[in-house]
């Protein structure tokens, strides 16, 4: 099988009702997940929280009930159908290469998500924040691992300019294939900006790790929301983001409709 047919089964695939089915479910799922990760940030600071900011903590909460586990299982599929779409997005090769790039780069998260997912729903346990920590001393210890840890920093610094710069331009309509409507267009761009400050703090986190060589300091999105609660005026622009990170998930849910999948 040559490269030509690799794509037209990819194609094929990607074409496929059930998968297009399945991405849809996963962008929904992407809703809840940012809408439970804002509830959480906004009990973070303005009351008491034993859970963490971040995507441990929102399916930690979803495994405590039977719905729950039930949301879980569905997760499990729908971004595992996400993934797998993305996949053959990465392979038609119908685009150009930063697309490409940026679409097997979506496939990795999404696989990962529903591996977590599935690692939840089966009754185990995850602790983002240790595993963004692990990973920064793991990363540490390599051969010019603060260069490493601090490119990683940038990386993700970036992507959350990135996700600034969708939101402010309205850049995220090109993703969908009919108008969501004005209020669904207000959440995409007041989410992806308060999303793309969270990732901007995480990013920054790892910078710090690396020129302290303190992997402690790179704890995830977790890590990032409670730094913003620490800063000046704090509750307050812990909140802003918060309330984006719920934006952001209702425009997940908008874009499980109308997405151009």
């Amino acid at each position: 099988m040559d490269s030509s047919d690799v794509k037209a089964v990819s194609r094929e695939a990607g074409d496929h009702p059930a998968l297009e089915t399945a991405a849809r479910v996963g962008y929904a799922v992407n809703g809840l997940l940012h809408v439970m990760i804002g509830v959480i940030a906004l009990q973070l600071a303005w009351a008491t929280s034993k859970l963490t900011a971040d995507q441990s903590g929102a399916l930690g909460a979803l495994s405590g009930n039977t719905f729950g586990k039930l949301a879980l299982w569905v997760a499990v599929v729908g971004w595992l159908g996400l993934g797998l779409w993305q996949v053959t997005e990465a392979i038609t090769g119908s685009f150009e290469t930063p697309d490409r790039v940026k679409a097997a780069a979506k496939a990795v998260v999404y696989l990962v998500l529903s591996w977590t997912a599935f690692g939840f729903a089966r009754g185990g346990k995850g602790d983002s924040g240790k595993q963004s920590t692990d990973f920064t001393r793991w990363l540490l210890g390599a051969p010019l691992g603060v260069w490493l840890v601090g490119l990683v920093g940038v990386a993700v610094f970036g992507v959350g300019v990135y996700h600034v710069v969708k939101g402010w331009k309205r850049k995220f309509l090109a993703d969908l294939e009919s108008d969501p409507g004005d209020f669904v267009e207000v959440a995409g761009r007041y989410g992806y900006i308060a999303k793309g400050i969270a990732l901007g703090v995480v990013g920054g986190l790892f910078v710090v790790a690396a020129a302290r060589h303190r992997p402690s300091e790179a704890d995830g999105l977790d890590g990032a929301l409670h730094t913003l609660l620490e800063a000046p005026g704090g509750k307050a622009l812990l909140t802003v983001v918060a309330l984006g990170l719920i934006a952001y998930g209702v425009y997940s849910f908008g874009r499980a409709r109308h997405a151009d999948v």
